[in-house]
């Protein structure tokens, strides 16, 4: 997608302390390659470099990069670890607006005025054409700042606020936040037209122009996958937490084992269930037949598996499965958040969340018959090819960020 090279050495990180500098890497050298007249000068803002979001950022500011714009990345400096440190030590030198990291907490924090005392610094410095937040804390703080009052205040969800727990401490703070930013944000950027529609439901209308703008990935990635040798009958992807719902699969194979089908599962991942997770296929009798990996790149992780299972109980737009359709790899998701854009016509082959029996069948079904399981994943790879391109992506935020912009000197 791009020739990035790597920096001399690797960027170091700071302590996650309470009075941790920022750290910032120089743009210099990107700054005289990419020194168009028309180019836009771009500041991403988010929390962790994790997930899909971090992906989401990285293949957007390259896309941004390669058409020649000023682009500048803000984050945590104490998540992600060595592989997010790899990866933003190669964008580095390309970042003419910079690289900054600085300590940037989950939850609410009174370190959180800190952070957007150092960030609003170096906006001031910058002077962006566009500030684009991701998640719900990117977004506050890309919102927040009174620096750059001539930017335009870009926002894509990504979930974030949108997917906190009623009734939490958190979820009503960001919810009611939300509300109090929504006349401060000049273009909001929805990954899914799933995502666009809970935030009218949950948070209200929007006062800005407004787009729907799908994930995108690269035609690289459509290489197919083929199944190890010693692959296990299917494959999870993705952070161990209580959306994602592993533990509900791992009481269906439970089940199937009970009824006499033993069915071998790999679980791909890391996160605060581990442990938790661990106990129950323990409990249940299954710690021959789940596998627990920890973190693996997902194309290997598919590999893992003969097909990919997501029993989440909320989805965005989730990359995995962009991933693993266009590699050609089965898969049995449930019916949430994005997850019936990606399926297409096919949707009527998505499951209910926490449907146990449900689950239980859908596996049963691919197992014994692989033909049908084989044709469905290449009708998805044909779809994803066709609907969800990074070219696209790329293009159609650049496409928003202009229109944003052109209204904004309209007014001014």
């Amino acid at each position: 997608m791009s020739d990035l090279r790597p920096l001399d050495r690797p960027l170091s990180r700071t302590a996650f302390g309470r009075h941790a500098p920022p750290l910032i890497a120089s743009g210099a050298r990107a700054a005289r390659t990419n020194s168009s007249p028309a180019g836009i000068k771009i500041l991403h803002i988010l929390r962790a470099p994790l997930g899909g979001l971090f992906r989401h950022v990285i293949d957007v500011a390259r896309g941004q990069i390669e058409r020649g714009h000023r682009v500048g990345l803000i984050c945590d400096s104490g998540t992600g670890g060595a592989r997010a440190d790899e990866i933003l030590a190669e964008l580095a030198p390309h970042l003419a607006l910079g690289l900054l990291r600085l300590p940037i907490t989950r939850q609410l924090d009174p370190n959180d005025l800190r952070a957007l005392w150092h960030i609003s610094r170096h906006i001031k410095r910058i002077e962006p054409d566009v500030l684009h937040g991701h998640g719900a804390k990117g977004a506050a703080l890309a919102r927040l700042t009174p620096s750059a009052p001539n930017a335009i205040r870009a926002y894509t969800p990504h979930g974030g606020s949108l997917v906190y727990s009623p009734g939490t401490l958190s979820g009503g703070f960001y919810r009611t936040l939300e509300r109090l930013l929504n006349p401060r944000t000049d273009l909001f950027l929805f990954e899914s037209s799933y995502i666009a529609e809970l935030f009218r439901t949950v948070i209200g209308k929007p006062h800005a122009i407004v787009r729907v703008v799908r994930n995108g990935i690269a035609e690289r990635e459509f290489e197919p996958i083929i199944p190890r040798p010693d692959a296990t009958d299917i494959v999870c992807v993705g952070e161990l937490r209580p959306v994602k719902a592993l533990d509900v699969l791992i009481e269906a194979l439970s089940i199937m084992r009970r009824s006499g089908r033993r069915v071998t599962a790999t679980i791909a991942g890391e996160g605060p269930d581990a442990t938790k997770l661990k106990e129950q296929a323990q409990r249940l009798d299954l710690a021959e037949q789940i596998f627990f990996i920890g973190h693996c790149p997902a194309r290997e992780a598919f590999a893992r598996g003969r097909m990919l299972v997501f029993p989440s109980r909320a989805e965005s737009l989730p990359y995995v499965a962009l991933e693993a359709a266009a590699a050609g790899v089965p898969i049995i998701a449930t019916d949430v958040g994005g997850m019936s854009e990606i399926f297409g016509p096919q949707s009527s082959q998505l499951i209910p969340p926490d449907d146990i029996q449900a689950l239980i069948a859908a596996i049963a079904g691919a197992l014994d018959d692989p033909e049908q399981r084989r044709h469905d994943a290449s009708m998805l790879r044909a779809r994803v090819r066709s609907e969800f391109s990074l070219t696209t992506m790329v293009e159609c935020n650049l496409a928003a960020y202009r229109e944003a912009i052109a209204c904004r000197n309209e007014f001014t």
